[in-house]
């Protein structure tokens, strides 16, 4: 963990939150609590939250310039800085640094993150739909969770790598991370309080993980070494 994150405060307060929910899941799973009785429509309304959260980080992977302003890429004029990728990886300054952060594909560039989260979603969605809305029997609760927190908790440091390949794989596992905790609780304590406790987690995780690649874009622009910088520049105003 560098030094810089150390330093940002609020960075460092969303990852003791994170962690300490990736905490208290292993708990659930593992001293799941007694409860007097479950709510009937339990796993149709939490497999429903759950597939809107997927569509919806789904949607802004395919929209990115709609993302563009929360990661502070464009100046007070609306100008982008660096310029833009096409396609999925607009939200990237078109530097050199950033090239881990993005393939080619034919003469267009993808957001290596944005393509596994998109992924991720897509295959959590299939997941979804099998066991909260077909009754997919899943047995192995522990092991959900346990395979699920080491998603979430790789895909939350997935910056410190270099290969896209393992960028790539990463987001996938966090999302397909998250789906397995979710899945793993329902089946161990199967209530609706632990299951919507999971989903916001779940929201919270991925602010935190938006909010981690924020401050690394941020931290690969500072340390550019481009005699003239836009974005440096507008930073020091």
């Amino acid at each position: 963990m560098s030094q810089g994150m150390l330093q940002n405060r609020f960075l460092m307060f969303l990852l003791c939150v994170s962690f300490f929910g990736i905490l208290l899941s292993a708990l659930l799973a593992v001293f799941p609590p007694v409860l007097a009785e479950d709510f009937v429509w339990r796993k149709h309304v939490v497999g429903f939250v759950f597939g809107l959260i997927c569509v919806s980080g789904i949607l802004a992977a395919f929209f990115p310039r709609r993302c563009t302003h929360l990661f502070n890429f464009r100046g007070e004029d609306g100008r982008a800085l660096h310029g833009f990728f096409s396609g999925m990886g607009g939200h990237h300054p078109g530097c050199e640094d950033f090239a881990p952060h993005v393939f080619r594909m034919g003469n267009r560039r993808f957001c290596v993150a944005c393509t596994g989260l998109t992924v991720g979603g897509l295959l959590a969605l299939v997941g979804t739909i099998l066991y909260f809305f077909v009754d997919w029997n899943a047995e192995q609760n522990i092991v959900f969770v346990l395979a699920g927190i080491l998603g979430v908790s790789l895909g939350l440091f997935q910056f410190r790598m270099k290969q896209r390949f393992v960028r790539f794989s990463l987001n996938v596992f966090f999302v397909l991370g998250s789906f397995l905790v979710l899945v793993g609780i329902d089946r161990v304590v199967q209530g609706l309080f632990a299951d919507l406790f999971l989903l916001a987690l779940i929201v919270f995780w991925l602010f935190t993980r938006i909010s981690i690649s924020k401050w690394d874009h941020e931290r690969i622009c500072y340390a550019c070494g481009l005699a003239l910088c836009e974005f440096r520049e507008l930073r020091k105003r």
